[in-house]
């Protein structure tokens, strides 16, 4: 892209105050800037056009039926033999989300690679890849992970699997790849600058892991080992048992497109998203979008009704992702405090929000696969999520999990 082409293109935009250092930046800069703007994606203006409506009205929400503990333990070694044909004959890959950074940990780098233990070291990478091991040798073959990335953390991520040896796995068996880029934008919607030859940019959510994974080419990959289900996960859950058998015998058993690892909310209110059915598709709803009648009510054997808490664990049909593909799902818009360059050319962090990103999520697809197993898990045995240093969903409380069930820190 020329500087004449960017500057029509700003022009048409509204975003000319991204080429505004241009005439005092050095040649290298220039190209630098010019093909950051050329590879910018302008869905946000529609977010902000069209933003999505978070209220919840308009919308026929219902309980929805699933699996629950007491099922599955019946049913257990039966769901357990499918799922493990299915992984044996290569039919299942793990796809770990993890764009984002520890920052709320108080580290400069991938949350992955954040140190959990105690007595010795013990990554969030490690142990995960130590319940997908279990897997693999259960099962008896290696089950390929896709590791998504951001242009945040690549370098650091990449470099930390290869100086531990990918955490006992085969290099060939471990594919990265980066999420997409959404700009960062201030209360006028104008495309902030996050150094003079860079505009502000930030991961776009993990809503577009599946694109993404395919822009890199990976989707062939897929083919090639004949993989016909992806179990895509968060990496801020320790306890996460990924390629779990029974789970992916269930959900291959049920006949669906997808599965979803579920806890049962603990009280009415819990504030967890909801999976649920919106007339008749399935859906998953903030908390806040059930109305106290709903939160509080009962089913015939008197459990909540609602009950069925995500985790952010899904086992999806790779035919049917591919069917969607094309099918946007909603953009959100979020409040940030958003590190810019600011009017004496220096770049910091607000101390208050400062304007907006855009992200999708993961949970939107869940509507447009068209059918899901929600699968109640143990809370204790699988969600230990860590948010925050200390307090609820912390490396404290993580920890006190992991020692429950046996795992040495």
């Amino acid at each position: 892209m020329t500087y004449e082409q960017a500057k029509t293109l700003l022009e048409q935009k509204g975003q000319t105050q991204l080429l505004r250092y241009y005439d005092e930046l050095s040649e290298e800069s220039k190209q630098k800037l010019l093909t950051a703007i050329e590879n910018i994606n302008w869905d946000f203006e529609a977010a902000l056009a069209n933003p999505v409506d978070m209220s919840g009205k308009g919308r026929d929400i219902r309980p929805i039926a699933g699996l629950r503990r007491a099922e599955i333990v019946k049913k257990e070694k039966e769901f357990e033999n499918i799922g493990t044909a299915a992984i044996k004959a290569g039919k299942v890959a793990a796809v770990l989300l993890a764009g984002g950074m520890g920052t709320r940990l108080g580290v400069d780098g991938p949350k992955g690679a954040y140190d959990i233990g105690v007595t010795k070291p013990l990554y969030i990478f490690e142990q995960q890849m130590k319940n997908l091991v279990q897997v693999n040798e259960k099962c008896g073959t290696i089950v390929p992970l896709y590791i998504m990335t951001s242009d945040k953390n690549h370098e650091q991520t990449t470099s930390f699997w290869k100086a531990h040896n990918y955490f006992g796995y085969p290099e060939t068996e471990v594919k990265f790849f980066k999420q997409d880029m959404a700009p960062a934008v201030d209360y006028n919607g104008k495309i902030f600058l996050e150094t003079k030859d860079t505009p502000a940019l930030s991961p776009n959510g993990n809503g577009g892991w599946f694109g993404s994974l395919c822009r890199a080419g990976l989707c062939e990959d897929l083919h090639k080992r004949g993989v016909e289900w992806l179990n895509i996960y968060a990496v801020d859950n320790v306890l996460q048992r990924i390629a779990d058998p029974v789970f992916v015998g269930a959900t291959i058993d049920s006949g669906v497109n997808c599965g979803a690892k579920v806890i049962c909310k603990t009280n009415p209110t819990e504030k967890v998203g909801v999976l649920c059915m919106d007339g008749d598709k399935p859906d998953i709803i903030e908390y806040y979008e059930l109305t106290d009648e709903m939160a509080n009510q009962k089913d015939e054997n008197g459990d909540l009704a609602y009950c069925y808490g995500a985790i952010m664990n899904y086992l999806f049909r790779l035919s049917k992702l591919e069917e969607i593909a094309e099918q946007k799902i909603p953009v959100h818009i979020v409040e940030k405090k958003i590190e810019c360059l600011c009017e004496d050319g220096v770049t910091r962090k607000p101390e208050k929000e400062n304007g907006k990103k855009f992200e999708t999520l993961a949970v939107d697809l869940i509507k447009p696969m068209a059918s899901v197993l929600p699968f109640e898990v143990v809370r204790e045995k699988e969600f230990a999520p860590i948010k925050n240093k200390t307090g609820v969903d912390s490396v404290e409380s993580a920890r006190e999990l992991l020692k429950l069930n046996g795992v040495e820190l």
